[in-house]
């Protein structure tokens, strides 16, 4: 009778094992549910809040869409305050197809871009955080 024993003891020890591994899953799934819904939320709060707003004068010198996954338009701005001085560029992304329309039209001419800023997102958001929402051409002065 002596064997017999034991077994009940080993029996106690799987079920609370089984019992500790259940509740240690648990915890990870939540935990992991927990990290991916606070990513979530910041990426939310990132995209929607702006840092900073904007207006740039200058000639969009370069534009095209880039991107392997997460397609953008992305562009450079060469603002010259003096002729013959050195432009200083801008470098800016877009992500509205109809803005972008609106650039290629007015590529040659003096534009405004308003831009806002966007702080704290991942590079498939744009190369820069200098986002485009609005191109209003310049009418040359007569």
């Amino acid at each position: 009778m002596p064997a017999s024993a034991p077994a009940p003891a080993a029996s106690r020890t799987r079920a609370l094992a089984s019992r500790a591994w259940r509740g240690t899953k648990r915890l990870i799934l939540y935990g992991a549910l927990a990290l991916v819904a606070l990513a979530a939320l910041y990426l939310l709060a990132a995209y929607h809040f702006s840092y900073s707003s904007g207006e740039r004068a200058g000639y969009v010198q370069k534009f095209s869409k880039k991107g392997w996954l997460c397609k953008t338009w992305e562009g450079e701005l060469a603002m010259a305050n003096l002729p013959g001085a050195m432009p200083e560029k801008f470098a800016f992304t877009l992500h509205d197809d109809k803005v972008a329309a609106e650039i290629n039209k007015a590529m040659g001419q003096r534009v405004t871009l308003s831009y806002e800023q966007k702080v704290g997102l991942p590079s498939c958001f744009g190369d820069t955080s200098y986002w485009v929402t609005q191109v209003r051409p310049i009418e040359p002065a007569k």
